[in-house]
C-alpha cells in the first residue's frame, strides 16, 4: 500500500464478524519468532487460507483471540500495522497456559486466530492533527501498530512524537527498532530508562513522564495514545492534564480478561461497558465515569 494513502480501518468487531461465525478460528502458521526480552517474543503468523491472508485487516489498537489445541485461547493485541498486510505480528508475553504452549511451538506449527476485535484507535479523527504516543514497558506492544500506521501514512498526520520508557535497556521491547527511529526527521522519538547499570544507554535516563521536558507538544492539535502499567497512567495522565489536553483527546489502551471477543460472556465487563466491544481503547472521559477502569 502506498504510504500516501490512508489504510482503511475495519468496522468494530460485531460488524466485522456479523456475516460469519465469530467464534470460529482460522488456521495460521508461525512463520517467524524473534526473542526481544525475557519471556517476550515477537511471533509472526500467516493465515493458511490465501483468501483470508489477503483480506484480513484491522485497526491499530485491536486484538485477536489466539487458540492452541489442548491449551485454550487468549486475547493478544496486534503489534503489526494494517499498512503491512499478509502477515500478522503479535508480541506475546509468556504468562499462562496458552502462552506457555505457544513458546513450545516452532516455525511452521499451526495455531488458531479469530478476530480482529475491539474498537481500535479512532485514526480517522486523528488525521490532520498531531499524534503523541507514550508507552511504558510492555505497553509498546499494542502501540507499535499505531506507530507504524502513522509513519506509513506520514503525509496524513502532523507532528509525530514517540515517548517510550522502561526500567532498563534490557527491558525495552523492539529496542533496535526504536533506536532506529531516533534519527528519523519525520518523528520525534524520545527513549528513556529508569536506570542504566551497564552505562551503555545512549539516550535519556529518567522516568517516562520526564520525557515531556524534552518535547514540544500542542494539546489543542494533538491526540495522545497511552499504554503501560497502572503507574504509567498515573503520571502520564497528570502531565497530559497539566498541559491542557482535553479528556477526549487522551486515548488509553486497556486490557481485561476477554473470553469471547464479541460481548457475550461478560468476562471483560467494566461497569456498563465491555472491553472487547467498547474498548480496548478508551478516552479519559471513560475512565472518569468508570473509575475501576484503571
Amino acid at each position: 500500500m502506498s504510504p500516501n494513502v490512508l489504510a482503511p480501518a475495519p468496522q468494530p468487531a460485531i460488524e466485522a464478524v456479523r456475516l460469519g461465525n465469530p467464534y470460529a478460528p482460522h488456521n495460521a502458521r508461525i512463520v517467524g519468532v524473534q526473542r526481544m526480552v525475557e519471556d517476550n517474543h515477537l511471533f509472526t503468523f500467516r493465515f493458511v487460507d490465501p483468501e483470508i491472508a489477503r483480506s484480513f485487516s484491522h485497526r491499530p489498537g485491536q486484538f485477536i483471540m489466539l487458540s492452541i489445541p489442548g491449551a485454550g485461547e487468549a486475547p493478544i493485541s496486534i503489534s503489526s500495522s494494517p499498512t503491512r498486510p499478509h502477515v500478522l505480528e503479535l508480541c506475546v508475553r509468556r504468562a499462562g497456559r496458552v502462552t506457555d504452549a505457544l513458546y513450545r511451538m516452532r516455525v511452521n506449527d499451526l495455531v488458531g486466530i479469530r478476530g480482529p476485535y475491539g474498537n481500535g484507535f479512532p485514526v480517522e479523527e486523528m488525521v490532520g492533527g498531531d499524534v503523541l504516543m507514550a508507552a511504558g514497558g510492555l505497553g509498546m506492544a499494542p502501540l507499535r501498530s499505531l506507530l507504524w500506521y502513522t509513519l506509513d501514512n506520514r503525509s496524513q498526520f502532523g507532528k509525530l512524537t514517540l515517548m517510550y520508557g522502561g526500567r532498563n535497556p534490557e527491558s525495552m521491547l523492539y529496542r533496535n527498532e526504536m533506536s532506529s527511529l531516533v534519527d528519523r526527521p519525520d518523528i520525534h522519538t524520545l527513549l528513556g530508562v529508569d536506570a542504566d547499570p551497564s552505562g551503555t544507554w545512549k539516550y535519556h535516563v529518567c522516568r517516562l513522564a520526564d520525557l515531556f521536558d524534552f518535547a514540544d507538544i500542542d494539546p489543542r492539535t494533538t491526540h495522545a495514545a497511552v499504554c503501560g502499567p497502572p503507574i504509567v497512567y498515573r503520571f502520564i495522565l497528570q502531565r497530559l492534564l497539566k498541559l491542557g489536553f482535553s479528556k477526549d483527546r487522551i486515548l488509553m489502551s486497556l486490557e481485561r480478561h476477554m473470553k469471547c471477543g464479541v460481548g457475550k460472556c461478560g468476562h471483560c465487563s467494566i461497569g456498563y461497558k465491555y472491553t472487547c466491544i467498547h474498548g480496548p481503547i478508551f478516552t479519559y472521559w471513560d475512565a472518569i465515569n468508570l473509575p475501576e477502569m484503571i
